[in-house]
């Protein structure tokens, strides 16, 4: 379980393919504090620790994976979102967060407003995914509210800090971002029959 509070970036150093499966080792500033088993948000997708080496660290992505995210996508030199493991000791700062990636949308708008920064995204309505005001969302493994909400369509309105410290600083029109939405969400969706 994650909060959607980026810790740090990581740098994608090295990937290769094997079978299905995508290998890629990421350079960051907490590798020393890592073990192997440990699960690590990468733009909001949960991938194991399997190999350690200096401050790099080693995960994998299967098929499924692949398919779902963007990290079809990502090129070595690419920063990525980090986050570990949220400890039960302490705040719940963001909102709960899984780190399995419903789906991916595609940033529409960007425009400045008041001090904030107003990012919209469109993605695919017909997997039965929704979004409501002031509702929790995870835009590449960072938890955000929800300030307009439409069948397809989502706004975020980013502060400055949260601009710096995340990938958001370098989002365009046309950029594709990873999406988990609410699990509470997506459990009420369930029982009403909507997914």
């Amino acid at each position: 379980m994650f909060t959607g509070i980026v810790e740090s970036f990581g740098k994608i150093v090295k990937m290769s393919a094997e079978q299905g499966n995508l290998h890629l080792w990421i350079k960051s500033a907490f590798t020393s504090e890592l073990k192997v088993d440990q699960s690590v948000a990468h733009n909001g997708v949960c991938l194991t620790v399997v190999a350690i080496e200096g401050d790099m660290y080693k995960v994998t992505a299967i098929a499924e994976t692949i398919e779902k995210t963007t990290i079809g996508n990502w090129e070595v030199g690419q920063e990525v979102n980090l986050e570990r493991g949220m400890l039960l000791t302490e705040r719940l700062d963001g909102h709960i967060v899984q780190g399995h990636v419903d789906q991916t949308a595609v940033c529409t708008n960007i425009q400045s407003q008041n001090g904030s920064t107003v990012f919209t995204f469109e993605y695919d309505a017909s997997k039965g995914n929704v979004t409501i005001e002031k509702g929790s969302i995870t835009v590449d493994g960072t938890s955000l509210t929800v300030v307009n909400s439409g069948k397809n369509t989502f706004s975020v309105a980013i502060i400055p800090y949260t601009l710096e410290n995340t990938l958001f600083k370098t989002y365009q029109t046309g950029t594709r971002v990873n999406l988990e939405f609410d699990v509470i969400g997506k459990y009420v969706a369930r029982l009403i029959g909507k997914n």
